[in-house]
């Protein structure tokens, strides 16, 4: 057996090891596996103190697309805790979270040759090691009304924030990172950053953040080093300045049912490479010149979510949309689309749930056209011009024996991956797991 499979031995016995072990103690674990720790949990809650540890893994197998036919597993492990300073000190409106988390395994889509876009484990990535994701303090002021963040803080926790219960990254997340990721650093990366927050109404606000824009923070090698250090290192090259617009009616909009609506845009003040022309505005490959150097890029979002059927948060049917427009001077991959839908409390099971998803990952149009002209140029060159659309599609089923545990295999297709006739449709089946201990 190898390494990987050990692994992925190792994940699928750990996860039904959990899950044994809950079923054996579910009558009063609640919302975690391991209980309320006898009341402890809760008295520290009381008192102020309250706790993350969660664990997700990912299995994936293509049966269809790639250069070979392979089985990957990933896992992400998350220890986290919350402190509110007011009943802890009296610091009255004021809390402070410390985040941790540590990647493992390996990704279906690079070795297995898919040639993707959009991995089909979102949990692989950004470093397979330790990482410091949350060091922030965060206070409220005019009851309320006006809250403050500061410390290091992943871009997609405030800005274009979605949920990420499919198993693509199409459908995971906040999806700029998807096509600028970059710059946009989601989950489980962390820079130095601070937000302000103006809750307009009970049901509207108004944000806008400032992110510290360092290369480093997104380097493997410097995460496997120093990936739980709250330093500053060297290498800033400016500031990701996002702002959003979020409307979140729990009730009147449609049916009385709760909706999520938010509108974005982003500014990078850091220079880019051109993704077309050389430095003499050339089609880029000319020579050896090197990219022409742009002042900045930018980009815009929509996140919509409606629930549309059942009761109030709870069983029915939730639609969603997210589309994101990045530059087309910067961009590599300069527009996402994804919509779908979730239904929770299928037969009857409250915590079930299905999930249905497409989504397309445009390739900028501007690189595809310097590629050909350089391809005309030297007809010996063969590469993949990436051109048009990534289409995904998935779709999954989450059983929920218990609160603390989800089971969800899923089936992903995607239709010309790295928008290239060049890769094959891939067909994957895939199994995500998620416990909170």
């Amino acid at each position: 057996m190898n390494t990987i499979s050990r692994k992925s031995t190792l994940a699928t016995a750990l996860s039904l090891g959990l899950l044994a072990s809950g079923f054996a103690s579910a009558a009063d674990a609640g919302p975690y596996l391991f209980g309320d720790w006898n009341g402890e949990r809760t008295r520290l809650a009381e008192q102020g103190v309250s706790f993350d540890f969660g664990y997700t893994s990912e299995l994936a197998h293509n049966s269809a697309g790639g250069t070979r036919e392979l089985g990957r597993y990933s896992d992400q492990w998350v220890l986290g805790s919350r402190l509110d300073l007011g009943k802890l000190w009296g610091w009255q409106g004021a809390t402070f979270k410390a985040t941790v988390t540590n990647r493992n395994g390996k990704n279906l889509s690079t070795d297995a040759g898919l040639g993707t876009f959009q991995q089909v484990q979102e949990v692989y990535g950004r470093g397979q090691t330790w990482r410091l994701t949350d060091l922030h303090l965060e206070q409220a002021l005019l009851d309320g009304r006006l809250v403050l963040k500061a410390g290091r803080m992943g871009i997609g926790a405030d800005f274009a924030g979605f949920s990420c219960d499919f198993q693509n990254l199409s459908f995971c997340g906040s999806q700029p990172g998807n096509l600028v990721g970059s710059y946009w650093a989601n989950w489980p990366v962390s820079v130095w950053a601070g937000v302000a927050r103006l809750n307009t109404s009970r049901e509207s606000y108004l944000q806008l953040g400032v992110y510290q824009v360092n290369p480093r923070y997104l380097d493997d090698g410097y995460a496997v080093r120093k990936g739980l250090h709250p330093n500053n290192p060297h290498g800033t090259t400016g500031a990701l300045i996002p702002v959003e617009f979020g409307w979140q009616p729990q009730s009147g909009l449609y049916r009385g049912l709760p909706g999520s609506y938010k509108v974005g845009a982003w500014y990078n003040t850091s220079d880019g490479d051109d993704v077309a022309l050389d430095a003499l505005r050339r089609p880029l490959g000319t020579d050896s010149v090197g990219a022409l150097r742009r002042d900045g890029a930018y980009g815009a979002y929509v996140n919509l979510e409606q629930q549309v059927t059942g009761s109030a948060g709870g069983r029915g049917a939730t639609v969603f949309l997210n589309a994101t427009q990045a530059d087309k001077f910067t961009a590599a991959t300069d527009r996402q689309v994804a919509i779908g839908m979730e239904y929770k409390g299928v037969f009857d099971r409250q915590r079930d749930m299905i999930g249905v998803a497409l989504g397309a990952t445009h390739a900028n149009g501007r690189r595809a056209r310097a590629l050909r002209r350089d391809e005309a140029a030297q007809p010996q060159a063969t590469a993949a011009i990436a051109h048009g659309y990534e289409y995904a599609a998935e779709v999954f089923y989450s059983w929920s024996p218990l609160p603390s545990v989800s089971i969800r295999p899923n089936l992903q297709y995607v239709k010309h991956p790295g928008a290239s006739t060049w890769h094959h449709d891939a067909v994957v089946l895939g199994l995500k797991t998620a416990v909170a201990f």
